[in-house]
Protein backbone atom coordinates (compact mmCIF):
# COMPACT_ATOMS: atom_id res chain seq x y z
CA UNK A 1 0.00 0.00 0.00
CA UNK A 2 1.38 3.44 -0.87
CA UNK A 3 1.21 5.43 2.31
CA UNK A 4 3.67 8.70 1.00
CA UNK A 5 2.40 11.32 2.38
CA UNK A 6 1.78 12.84 -0.79
CA UNK A 7 -0.63 9.91 -1.40
CA UNK A 8 -2.15 10.50 2.08
CA UNK A 9 -2.92 14.43 1.54
CA UNK A 10 -4.60 13.23 -2.20
CA UNK A 11 -7.00 10.70 -0.36
CA UNK A 12 -7.34 13.26 2.48
CA UNK A 13 -8.20 16.57 -0.11
CA UNK A 14 -11.08 13.89 -1.76
CA UNK A 15 -8.90 13.00 -5.28
CA UNK A 16 -8.99 9.99 -7.27
CA UNK A 17 -5.79 8.10 -7.06
CA UNK A 18 -6.49 5.39 -9.23
CA UNK A 19 -10.12 5.06 -11.51
CA UNK A 20 -11.07 1.87 -8.82
CA UNK A 21 -10.44 4.26 -5.83
CA UNK A 22 -13.56 7.16 -5.98
CA UNK A 23 -13.21 9.24 -3.22
CA UNK A 24 -15.50 9.67 -0.50
CA UNK A 25 -15.66 12.96 0.00
CA UNK A 26 -15.98 13.26 -4.16
CA UNK A 27 -18.76 11.84 -3.35
CA UNK A 28 -20.38 14.22 -0.49
CA UNK A 29 -19.55 16.75 -2.50
CA UNK A 30 -22.89 19.07 -3.63
CA UNK A 31 -21.40 19.85 -7.39
CA UNK A 32 -18.56 18.76 -9.24
CA UNK A 33 -15.20 20.42 -8.58
CA UNK A 34 -14.96 23.25 -11.41
CA UNK A 35 -12.20 21.51 -13.02
CA UNK A 36 -11.09 18.77 -15.82
CA UNK A 37 -9.18 15.79 -14.62
CA UNK A 38 -5.84 15.45 -13.13
CA UNK A 39 -4.78 13.31 -15.53
CA UNK A 40 -5.66 16.55 -18.37
CA UNK A 41 -3.99 18.95 -16.09
CA UNK A 42 -0.42 19.98 -16.50
CA UNK A 43 1.39 22.71 -13.87
CA UNK A 44 4.87 24.15 -14.95
CA UNK A 45 6.92 25.66 -11.80
CA UNK A 46 10.07 27.41 -12.91
CA UNK A 47 13.50 26.69 -11.43
CA UNK A 48 15.98 29.39 -11.65
CA UNK A 49 19.16 29.79 -9.78
CA UNK A 50 18.93 32.20 -6.54
CA UNK A 51 14.82 31.91 -6.32
CA UNK A 52 13.88 31.67 -3.04
CA UNK A 53 12.95 27.75 -2.19
CA UNK A 54 10.12 29.02 -0.15
CA UNK A 55 8.14 30.67 -2.70
CA UNK A 56 8.41 27.61 -4.70
CA UNK A 57 7.72 24.94 -2.19
CA UNK A 58 4.94 26.34 -0.59
CA UNK A 59 2.43 26.35 -3.65
CA UNK A 60 4.12 22.98 -4.45
CA UNK A 61 2.77 21.43 -1.19
CA UNK A 62 -0.51 22.54 -2.12
CA UNK A 63 -1.12 21.75 -5.72
CA UNK A 64 0.74 18.79 -5.48
CA UNK A 65 -1.30 17.13 -3.20
CA UNK A 66 -4.33 17.75 -5.68
CA UNK A 67 -3.07 15.22 -8.25
CA UNK A 68 -1.98 16.83 -10.73
CA UNK A 69 1.31 16.55 -12.47
CA UNK A 70 3.69 19.10 -11.76
CA UNK A 71 6.61 19.47 -13.75
CA UNK A 72 10.12 21.52 -12.68
CA UNK A 73 11.01 23.50 -15.07
CA UNK A 74 15.16 24.40 -15.34
CA UNK A 75 16.35 27.63 -16.97
CA UNK A 76 19.61 25.00 -17.33
CA UNK A 77 20.46 22.98 -20.11
CA UNK A 78 20.04 19.48 -17.98
CA UNK A 79 18.36 18.35 -15.05
CA UNK A 80 21.37 18.95 -12.69
CA UNK A 81 20.13 20.67 -8.97
CA UNK A 82 19.05 23.87 -8.83
CA UNK A 83 20.61 26.21 -6.16
CA UNK A 84 18.09 28.39 -4.06
CA UNK A 85 19.27 31.83 -2.35
CA UNK A 86 20.18 30.16 0.53
CA UNK A 87 21.60 27.17 -1.11
CA UNK A 88 18.97 24.74 -0.83
CA UNK A 89 19.28 22.72 -3.92
CA UNK A 90 16.03 21.33 -6.25
CA UNK A 91 15.62 18.82 -8.72
CA UNK A 92 14.12 19.77 -11.79
CA UNK A 93 12.13 17.10 -13.52
CA UNK A 94 11.53 18.97 -16.92
CA UNK A 95 13.89 21.72 -19.09
CA UNK A 96 12.25 24.20 -21.38
CA UNK A 97 12.37 21.60 -24.31
CA UNK A 98 10.71 18.71 -22.28
CA UNK A 99 8.25 20.77 -20.78
CA UNK A 100 4.63 20.48 -21.72
CA UNK A 101 3.62 22.83 -24.30
CA UNK A 102 0.06 23.49 -23.01
CA UNK A 103 -0.48 24.31 -19.54
CA UNK A 104 -3.16 24.20 -16.97
CA UNK A 105 -1.19 26.85 -14.85
CA UNK A 106 2.69 28.32 -15.04
CA UNK A 107 4.45 29.66 -11.79
CA UNK A 108 7.14 31.98 -11.00
CA UNK A 109 8.76 31.54 -7.62
CA UNK A 110 11.10 34.83 -6.72
CA UNK A 111 13.99 35.90 -5.22
CA UNK A 112 16.92 38.55 -5.92
CA UNK A 113 19.42 39.04 -7.96
CA UNK A 114 19.08 35.61 -8.96
CA UNK A 115 15.35 36.98 -10.21
CA UNK A 116 17.14 39.84 -12.34
CA UNK A 117 19.17 37.28 -13.77
CA UNK A 118 16.01 34.94 -15.22
CA UNK A 119 14.14 38.28 -16.15
CA UNK A 120 16.96 39.48 -18.32
CA UNK A 121 17.58 36.21 -20.36
CA UNK A 122 16.03 35.93 -23.27
CA UNK A 123 14.98 31.95 -23.43
CA UNK A 124 13.96 32.53 -20.12
CA UNK A 125 11.89 35.13 -20.95
CA UNK A 126 10.66 33.36 -24.32
CA UNK A 127 9.44 30.51 -22.40
CA UNK A 128 6.99 32.27 -19.44
CA UNK A 129 5.69 34.38 -22.58
CA UNK A 130 5.12 30.93 -25.08
CA UNK A 131 3.49 28.89 -22.10
CA UNK A 132 1.63 31.72 -20.64
CA UNK A 133 -0.27 32.60 -23.96
CA UNK A 134 -2.16 29.43 -23.90
CA UNK A 135 -1.95 28.52 -20.07
CA UNK A 136 -5.48 28.87 -17.58
CA UNK A 137 -3.49 30.56 -15.10
CA UNK A 138 -0.58 32.60 -15.16
CA UNK A 139 1.16 33.12 -11.58
CA UNK A 140 3.75 34.06 -9.52
CA UNK A 141 4.99 34.36 -6.36
CA UNK A 142 6.97 37.16 -4.43
CA UNK A 143 9.46 38.93 -7.03
CA UNK A 144 8.39 36.46 -9.60
CA UNK A 145 6.03 38.80 -10.68
CA UNK A 146 8.70 41.26 -12.15
CA UNK A 147 9.94 37.90 -14.65
CA UNK A 148 5.84 37.92 -15.10
CA UNK A 149 6.10 41.48 -16.42
CA UNK A 150 9.33 41.06 -18.35
CA UNK A 151 7.75 38.74 -20.49
CA UNK A 152 4.86 41.37 -20.98
CA UNK A 153 2.12 39.16 -19.61
CA UNK A 154 0.69 42.31 -16.92
CA UNK A 155 -0.10 44.78 -19.14
CA UNK A 156 -2.72 46.30 -17.25
CA UNK A 157 -3.08 43.87 -15.03
CA UNK A 158 -3.35 44.21 -10.66
CA UNK A 159 -0.67 42.44 -9.84
CA UNK A 160 1.46 41.98 -5.93
CA UNK A 161 4.72 40.94 -5.12
CA UNK A 162 7.30 41.57 -2.43
CA UNK A 163 6.19 44.77 -0.57
CA UNK A 164 10.03 45.83 -1.58
CA UNK A 165 9.64 45.84 -5.51
CA UNK A 166 5.74 45.62 -5.43
CA UNK A 167 5.63 49.46 -7.17
CA UNK A 168 8.35 48.70 -9.42
CA UNK A 169 5.46 47.02 -11.33
CA UNK A 170 4.37 50.07 -12.95
CA UNK A 171 7.50 49.66 -15.26
CA UNK A 172 5.86 46.80 -17.05
CA UNK A 173 2.11 48.43 -17.61
CA UNK A 174 1.45 46.22 -14.18
CA UNK A 175 -1.39 48.02 -11.37
CA UNK A 176 0.54 47.83 -8.31
CA UNK A 177 -2.15 46.45 -5.59
CA UNK A 178 -1.52 45.39 -2.00
CA UNK A 179 -2.25 41.90 -1.10
CA UNK A 180 -1.67 38.73 -0.13
CA UNK A 181 -3.14 37.25 -3.00
CA UNK A 182 -4.32 39.15 -6.02
CA UNK A 183 -6.70 37.96 -8.90
CA UNK A 184 -6.92 39.92 -12.06
CA UNK A 185 -8.54 37.38 -14.81
CA UNK A 186 -6.48 34.53 -15.55
CA UNK A 187 -3.39 36.30 -13.73
CA UNK A 188 -2.62 35.47 -9.56
CA UNK A 189 -0.21 36.85 -7.83
CA UNK A 190 1.29 36.15 -3.92
CA UNK A 191 2.96 38.62 -2.15
CA UNK A 192 6.14 38.08 -0.77
CA UNK A 193 7.63 34.06 0.76
CA UNK A 194 4.70 33.05 3.23
CA UNK A 195 1.88 34.60 0.85
CA UNK A 196 2.71 31.36 -1.27
CA UNK A 197 0.87 29.29 1.55
CA UNK A 198 -2.16 31.59 0.75
CA UNK A 199 -1.84 31.54 -3.29
CA UNK A 200 -1.51 27.99 -2.89
CA UNK A 201 -4.63 27.64 -0.59
CA UNK A 202 -6.50 29.92 -3.26
CA UNK A 203 -5.52 28.12 -6.28
CA UNK A 204 -7.32 24.63 -5.01
CA UNK A 205 -9.71 26.01 -4.25
CA UNK A 206 -9.87 27.31 -7.76
CA UNK A 207 -9.22 24.27 -9.48
CA UNK A 208 -10.67 21.45 -7.24
CA UNK A 209 -13.30 23.25 -4.90
CA UNK A 210 -13.47 24.38 -1.36
CA UNK A 211 -13.94 20.66 0.09
CA UNK A 212 -10.69 19.66 -1.47
CA UNK A 213 -9.24 23.16 -0.42
CA UNK A 214 -9.81 23.17 3.15
CA UNK A 215 -8.93 19.05 3.70
CA UNK A 216 -5.79 19.98 2.45
CA UNK A 217 -5.29 23.01 4.76
CA UNK A 218 -6.57 21.43 8.04
CA UNK A 219 -4.10 18.39 6.81
CA UNK A 220 -1.66 20.60 6.30
CA UNK A 221 -2.77 22.31 9.94
CA UNK A 222 -2.15 25.63 8.26
CA UNK A 223 -3.15 27.71 10.94
CA UNK A 224 -0.86 31.18 11.25
CA UNK A 225 0.11 32.29 14.56
CA UNK A 226 3.14 34.00 14.61
CA UNK A 227 4.93 34.31 18.17
CA UNK A 228 5.49 38.44 17.53
CA UNK A 229 4.22 40.67 14.73
CA UNK A 230 6.51 41.95 12.14
CA UNK A 231 5.68 40.40 9.03
CA UNK A 232 5.00 43.50 7.31
CA UNK A 233 5.63 47.02 6.60
CA UNK A 234 2.76 48.26 8.58
CA UNK A 235 3.61 46.08 11.63
CA UNK A 236 7.70 45.89 11.75
CA UNK A 237 9.36 48.72 14.00
CA UNK A 238 10.53 50.93 11.75
CA UNK A 239 14.71 50.39 12.69
CA UNK A 240 13.75 46.60 10.85
CA UNK A 241 11.99 48.13 8.00
CA UNK A 242 14.47 50.10 7.05
CA UNK A 243 17.02 47.80 7.99
CA UNK A 244 15.90 45.59 5.23
CA UNK A 245 15.06 48.54 3.17
CA UNK A 246 18.84 49.54 3.22
CA UNK A 247 20.00 45.76 2.58
CA UNK A 248 18.02 44.84 -0.24
CA UNK A 249 18.69 48.73 -2.66
CA UNK A 250 20.90 47.17 -4.63
CA UNK A 251 18.61 44.57 -5.71
CA UNK A 252 15.61 46.93 -5.78
CA UNK A 253 17.82 49.35 -8.01
CA UNK A 254 18.61 46.19 -10.72
CA UNK A 255 15.30 45.41 -10.66
CA UNK A 256 13.89 48.95 -11.58
CA UNK A 257 15.48 48.94 -14.41
CA UNK A 258 14.33 46.04 -15.75
CA UNK A 259 11.59 47.46 -18.20
CA UNK A 260 13.80 50.07 -19.28
CA UNK A 261 16.59 47.24 -20.05
CA UNK A 262 14.37 44.19 -21.94
CA UNK A 263 15.07 40.79 -21.36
Amino acid sequence: MDLSRRSVLAALAGLTLSPALPSLLQAQQQAPAPTRSASDEHIAMLLYPGMTALDLVGPYHFLASTGVEVHLVTTGPDLSPVPSDLGLALQPTATFATCPEDLTLIFVPGGTMGTVVAARDPTTVHFIRDRASRARYVTSVCTGSLVLGAAGVLTGKHATSHWITRDLLTQFGAIPTAGRVVRDGNIITGAGVSAGLDFGCTLVAEMRGMLDAEAILLVSEYDPDPPFPGGSPETARPEVVDLISQGLAPFVDEARTLGILGA
